[in-house]
């Protein structure tokens, strides 16, 4: 953990407001990222947040100091959105879920959005765990000894689960670009 996080944890674990909002900052944009992907709403993954953070707050004010600070808001991020994607999955479907994910891009064509709107829809077509696995390994960049500390799942399931994610979005994607 960097003295940053260090820092941050002892002055929430005080009561200062502007350190929740200075963790927010520092760990909300990956969390964000995350959590829009895995449950392709921009506005569910905001409200996630919303309890990700709380929730940490609170455990650190009670006195929980983790040690690796992201990997504890990542592994609450992953469990309150397979939470809230149990409860409403079945809801969040549709064009306009599929087109919730903003990407920064500077001038993106016709073509290029047409194409990140076939990679959304091909992601969106794994099951929750292979595109846990997928998000977390190849978006967050994480390594799979942190994935495993996040998810509960072993190394070697996690590599399947990568592996075969992988091998589906390769097929869909080569449909679309045949």
């Amino acid at each position: 953990m960097t003295s940053t996080d260090e820092t941050l944890i002892a002055r929430l674990g005080d009561g200062d407001p502007a350190a929740l909002a200075e963790l927010m900052n520092k760990h909300g944009p990956a969390l964000m990222r995350f959590a829009t992907h895995f449950l392709r709403s921009a506005s569910d993954a905001d409200e996630v947040l919303q309890d990700v953070f709380l929730r940490a707050e609170r455990a650190i004010r009670r006195g929980t100091r983790p040690e690796r600070l992201n990997a504890w808001l990542f592994r609450i991020t992953v469990n309150r959105c397979r939470s809230r994607r149990r409860r409403w999955w079945p809801f969040v479907s549709g064009p306009a879920a599929d087109r919730a994910i903003e990407r920064a891009t500077t001038s993106p064509t016709d073509a290029s959005l047409a194409w990140r709107e076939e990679i959304e829809v091909a992601l969106a077509a794994l099951s929750a765990p292979l595109r846990e696995a997928f998000l977390l390994k190849h978006v967050q960049g994480l390594e799979y000894q942190e994935m495993t500390a996040m998810t509960g799942a072993s190394v070697p399931a996690l590599k399947m689960r990568v592996a075969r994610a992988c091998e589906q979005l390769r097929g869909r994607l080569k449909e679309v670009r045949e």
